[in-house]
């Protein structure tokens, strides 16, 4: 597909009579990173569904919490979850799935993933835990954030009164 478009965007240029350069295309610019959004994720107690045959797998509700961030904020909605799965490797797979409403009331669907393994990495400092969030917003003012690439970290607050953890969201541009 990629060769196809290329083909293609050469014969454009050979019929409005520009030169098509010679040899390979340029390689597409480096993404960089720009703030999309704070949260802090209330968390609710957790229900141990027992050994499977990927591992232990368990359920956390998402009760709640807020987010924000330079062109957007609101409250995550008490209807979400956190499907994990502890590995034999000691690494745990998360899916968040959840809801946020802007404070304009748009609500937009979020879902997360990631790996969490624990101790430090090989140097000695903690092991960064990074995600991947998808979202699904409707049509209108937030329909941008269904179309592009999002990376994630995930964090504690230790100062949080309740269980909750800390994701940042950064949108790739």
């Amino acid at each position: 597909m990629l060769r196809a478009l290329f083909a293609t965007t050469g014969m454009l240029l050979l019929a409005s009579g520009a030169s098509a350069q010679p040899g390979p295309p340029p390689p597409p610019a480096e993404p960089g990173l720009e703030l999309l959004y704070r949260s802090t994720v209330t968390l609710g107690q957790a229900l141990t569904v027992g050994e499977t045959s990927r591992g232990t797998r368990r359920i956390i509700p998402i009760t709640g919490g807020t987010f924000e961030g330079p062109g957007i904020r609101g409250e995550i909605l008490p209807m979400g979850w956190d499907w994990q799965l502890d590995r034999a490797d000691g690494c745990t797979e998360i899916i968040a799935d959840y809801f946020l409403r802007t404070d304009d009331g748009v609500v937009i669907n979020v879902v997360n993933s990631g790996v969490l393994c624990g101790g430090p990495a090989a140097d000695g400092t903690p092991r960064p835990v990074r995600t991947s969030p998808v979202f699904e917003a409707p049509l209108g003012k937030y329909e941008y954030l269904s179309q592009g690439g999002y990376i994630g970290t995930l964090g504690f607050d230790p100062a949080a009164q309740v269980p909750a953890v800390v994701i940042t969201v950064y949108r790739s541009n």
